[in-house]
């Protein structure tokens, strides 16, 4: 199932212990006998998680996508979290590409000349954590 499924048995595991999975039968073996439409499941668990979703948003996408609940409050509060975090991600990346933009307009230039917001802001970010690690 773990091959099919494209993931490890550990992956499978993990998923049953947090709900995401129903608990398999077991076969006289002591193996799992996962039901057929397991794969279909961790398939889309995988494809969330690569869409930025979160285990316990899955859990709730999975409950929208069996049917339940008849309400759409759940889908409603669900939809409008991601969009208000993509809206920051998506403004956190432009920023990202203006300032390395402004790193390439500006590399011809000698070291002390150039400009990168992007990478005076990491270094700046590096300086306050080392100091909070130190005690500062």
């Amino acid at each position: 199932m773990a091959t099919e499924a494209g993931v490890n048995v550990q992956t499978l595991r993990y998923y049953e212990r947090l709900g995401l999975l129903a608990s398999p039968a077991r076969r006289p073996s002591g193996y799992r006998d996962y039901r057929p439409e397991t794969v279909r499941i961790v398939r889309f668990v995988k494809r969330a998680q690569q869409l930025g979703f979160t285990l316990e948003e899955i859990e709730t996408l999975l409950d929208l996508a069996a049917g339940g609940p008849a309400g759409c409050d759940a889908a409603q509060v669900l939809a409008s979290e991601k969009i208000a975090a993509l809206d920051e991600k998506i403004a956190t990346l432009v920023a990202m590409r203006d300032s390395l933009r402004q790193l390439l307009t500006t590399c011809e230039r000698p070291r002390h000349r150039r400009e990168c917001p992007l990478l005076s802001a990491i270094a700046d970010d590096a300086v306050a954590d080392a100091g909070a690690a130190n005690g500062e």
